[in-house]
């Protein structure tokens, strides 16, 4: 496996992430990615202690919303970012999810449009224009990054959108850098993801080859395997309850999805959690992660590289954070 990305969200101290990155540089991993989690979590104070951290591996953002910053204060992160880690950057963009952003306000209407609109304006501001736009969400008037006490250029920070549905991933594959493929989902996905994803390079006349295809896949790694499936069930019945459209893309029986909604949604206790897991059979469990010996994840994750990920972010389940880092560095 030529590529490997290590993938944290709030499951660990951001103490022991620093230490699982410093690992992971040192065992070849390309990039360390954090994400906004619900609302536990918010990226860029880990990313910053990340890349304060290391000297080689990139740091990117899997993925943040677009709707909670506005377009100016994205780029302006992005950029100080850079700053701090000069070239390791990536900017990670998605559109959220409900029932959480409708709970704290946001009307996620016309995703599509948002999404190019703000990708447009950051990178615009990025690249250091001054910027002027006055579309349907985006609205800048004559703004631009205005540095004074440091050097005016642009700033080389790929934009990836965190693409699950097949029209957002059109849109991807005409517009950004790259995709980060989502996580929980099946490497039968992926066969159609791709093909959306070359639908939108060629209407801006590119090819699929041009676009970075980082796959997020949740991994825990045991020589007992019930321990290793058991570890990844917690999260996998959080997301089936939680965000079902992204476990029914992978054909998730409705059914199940229905039984799970019944009893979990968002916000949930740990409790209920752990109750509504019962309901999930490890079949499913197996069917959109890599769980389980050290050579039935690694033959998992080969799966997804078949299907078209060009390199794995894994997010580390079981105890042994570093055991599964020595799995892949391999």
């Amino acid at each position: 496996m030529n590529r490997a990305g290590l993938y944290l969200q709030d499951a660990h101290p951001i103490a022991d992430g620093i230490d699982y990155s410093r690992y992971a540089e040192e065992r070849g991993f390309e990039a360390v990615w954090q994400a906004d989690s619900r609302l536990v979590r918010e990226a860029s104070v880990p990313m910053a202690a990340f890349a304060a951290s290391t000297e080689r591996i990139k740091i990117g953002s899997g993925v943040i919303d677009i709707w909670t910053r506005n377009p100016a204060r994205l780029a302006s992160l992005f950029s100080t970012l850079d700053d701090l880690a000069p070239g390791r950057i990536i900017c990670g963009l998605g559109a959220w999810w409900d029932p959480l952003a409708a709970k704290v306000g946001i009307d996620r209407r016309k995703p599509l449009g948002v999404m190019r609109e703000v990708v447009e304006s950051v990178r615009r501001l990025l690249a250091n224009e001054t910027v002027t736009f006055d579309g349907e969400y985006v609205h800048l008037d004559g703004v631009e990054l205005d540095y004074v006490h440091q050097e005016r250029r642009p700033k080389q920070v790929p934009i990836y959108i965190g693409a699950t549905g097949m029209k957002m991933m059109e849109l991807t594959g005409e517009i950004a850098d790259g995709v980060v493929l989502n996580y929980l989902v099946s490497p039968a996905y992926n066969v159609q993801a791709m093909e959306h994803l070359t639908v939108g390079a060629e209407r801006a006349g590119r090819s699929i080859d041009d676009i970075d295809r980082p796959q997020l896949v949740v991994c825990s790694v045991d020589d007992d395997r019930q321990v290793a499936l058991d570890a990844a069930r917690l999260l996998v019945t959080q997301y089936l309850g939680q965000q079902p459209h992204i476990m029914k893309a992978s054909g998730v029986p409705q059914e199940l999805l229905d039984r799970i909604g019944e009893v979990l949604t968002w916000p949930a206790t740990h409790d209920e959690v752990v109750e509504a897991s019962r309901l999930v059979p490890d079949d499913v469990v197996q069917m959109i992660c890599a769980a389980g010996t050290p050579d039935e994840v690694l033959a998992k994750v080969g799966e997804y590289i078949a299907a078209g990920c060009t390199c794995p972010i894994l997010y580390p389940l079981g105890a042994d954070v570093r055991a599964m880092i020595d799995t892949f560095s391999a």
